[in-house]
């Protein structure tokens, strides 16, 4: 691919009007104001992270008791999922680099894009101004009936992530008019970058998805204010039928987070490894294909409900079909890492890691789809430590990869390359020890969510509590390192990791427009020689 370069406007050091950024149509400027307040919001969801991990450090109360415990889990829970993981890589580097990946000027709609932004900004501080009032203990399901009785903030809270799921919703709907309406000449769906298929195929999801997760908590408000006797079991409702809305929504909503995290690893794998991707088209249907699936898999979240037997089986055969488009995607990987020029610089350690801990948490995610095992796992540490694999050493590992990749061309300046090192070693190792632990706690049959534990468990969750540490310290390390790479860093070239897609062909930072030349693509995004 080739395309005009020339010099831009810095969109990362240049704050001195405030009210051009909040007021701004550019796509990327808007990809900075969502990057500023993840940022943010993944700090205090990972403040909250540690205060539990302090309090569980031994056995009986350690720094709070247990009705606060259940507030500072759910706040957790709600902060990273519906505040991090989710709109994380799509709004913060979706934004950014989409129009940028397909040759486009700016996505479809820019004034939709800068509204998503401020209704996602809305519903966030609504959620945080529940702390400051009767706060939440419901957990970030809120599953009734308990969601129904409690007289915390539950309502405040569900209205705030009904929000922020319009601005999910608005965001999917850009994405999807952007990929098929302004793609450059000669760009063909068979020529987009796997980024742009991953955050295609998570748009179709947010699209889709995401209303059934506003219907369902409206009527939950609805339920809690007009007591309609939907899921109230005293009024003729089914507490269980809330289970189903909300994971017919929320497993699709884990590809929402790691399919984008998926199309990272595509982009930096080939980068570092000097190689064209192994497989291609079969990396671009998979995302497709893993979107599919992941609306008929709920039920596995359910087998100890009291669904059918013959529907648990279903779901069983379902959820295990997931595993094809997924291996499909490592395999490739592994195959483009095969005897390629392999370069370990921060964004490939991270991509790496990922690879790692995300194959742990897809063959625990087989398991739990076995009903014999889940049966026995459910509710425990184990699913924790599962879901801990999948969002954390998956998101959120692709995220600081995709950040450490492309932070030359957002902010036009190099990082310290030590630091950022410094910070994967000890985020990847006190993920490990974080969370491995946890399995063998849930085989042992310790429950998740609850205050205390036996004594029996203790000695695991102090290794547990430790590595907690580890990943905040690295995450630290992370940030300064960002920080001081934006405000003093030297300057980055337009193409310092030798990259094929088109981003790579302007200057760092890019200009207001992208491209004053309209780009013409002759080959496919990753021809290397």
């Amino acid at each position: 691919m080739a395309a005009h370069v020339q010099t831009g406007k810095n969109y990362i050091n240049e704050f001195a009007g405030l009210k051009s950024w909040l007021c701004s149509l550019d796509h990327k400027r808007i990809g900075v104001m969502y990057a500023i307040a993840v940022g943010i919001f993944f700090l205090v969801g990972g403040i909250f992270a540690l205060l539990l991990r302090t309090e569980l450090f031994s056995a009986g109360p350690t720094i709070m008791g247990a009705n606060t415990y259940n507030q500072v889990m759910t706040y957790h829970g709600a902060v990273m999922v519906f505040m991090v993981i989710i709109p994380g890589i799509p709004a913060v580097l979706g934004n950014f680099f989409l129009p940028l990946h397909i040759g486009a000027k700016d996505v479809a709609f820019p004034r939709l894009n800068l509204l998503s932004w401020y209704v996602f900004m809305a519903g966030s501080i609504l959620a945080i101004s529940t702390l400051f009032t009767s706060k939440i203990d419901t957990g970030w399901t809120f599953y009734t009936p308990y969601s129904i009785r409690t007289s915390t903030a539950t309502v405040t809270m569900v209205v705030a992530a009904f929000i922020m799921g319009i601005s999910s919703i608005l965001t999917g709907l850009n994405f999807i008019a952007t990929t098929h309406t302004l793609r450059a000449p000669g760009m063909t769906m068979g020529r987009i970058p796997l980024f742009v298929w991953a955050l295609y195929s998570t748009s179709i999801l947010q699209v889709l998805a995401t209303p059934v997760l506003g219907i369902t908590l409206l009527l939950l408000v609805a339920e809690r204010t007009l007591g309609i006797g939907i899921f109230d079991a005293a009024l003729g409702g089914d507490p269980v039928l809330f289970q189903h809305f909300f994971w017919f929504y929320s497993h699709p909503a884990v590809y929402i987070m790691i399919l984008p995290a998926m199309g990272i690893i595509s982009e930096v794998i080939t980068t570092f490894s000097r190689k064209t991707i192994f497989g291609y088209t079969a990396i671009a249907y998979s995302s497709l294909g893993i979107a599919a699936v992941s609306f008929f898999v709920w039920g596995h979240h359910m087998y100890v409900s009291g669904q059918s037997e013959i529907a648990n089986v279903i779901f069983s055969a379902l959820t295990i079909l997931v595993g094809v488009p997924t291996a499909i995607k490592m395999f490739n990987w592994t195959a483009t890492l095969y005897r390629g020029s392999i370069q370990f610089t921060t964004p490939m350690l991270y991509a790496l890691g990922f690879l790692f801990l995300f194959a742990i948490g897809g063959v625990t995610g087989i398991m739990l789809a076995l009903i014999g095992l889940d049966v026995h796992f459910h509710d425990t540490y184990f699913v924790v430590a599962h879901f801990h694999y999948v969002m954390v050493g998956g998101v959120l590992m692709a995220l600081m990869s995709g950040m450490f990749y492309w932070l030359p061309k957002m902010s036009g300046k190099m990082y310290q390359e030590s630091w950022a090192r410094i910070s994967f070693v000890f985020t990847f190792i006190g993920f490990n020890v974080t969370f491995f632990p946890q399995f063998i706690l849930g085989s042992m049959g310790m429950p998740r969510r609850y205050f205390d534990y036996l004594p029996m468990y203790e000695s695991l969750n102090r290794i547990s509590t430790i590595g907690s540490y580890m990943i905040g310290f690295g995450f630290v390390v992370g940030l300064i390192t960002v920080i001081r790479a934006i405000y003093s860093g030297p300057p980055a070239p337009a193409n310092p990791w030798g990259g094929k897609t088109l981003e790579w062909t302007v200057a760092s930072p890019p200009p207001h427009h992208n491209f004053d030349v309209e780009p013409v693509i002759t080959a496919g995004p990753y021809e290397y020689r």
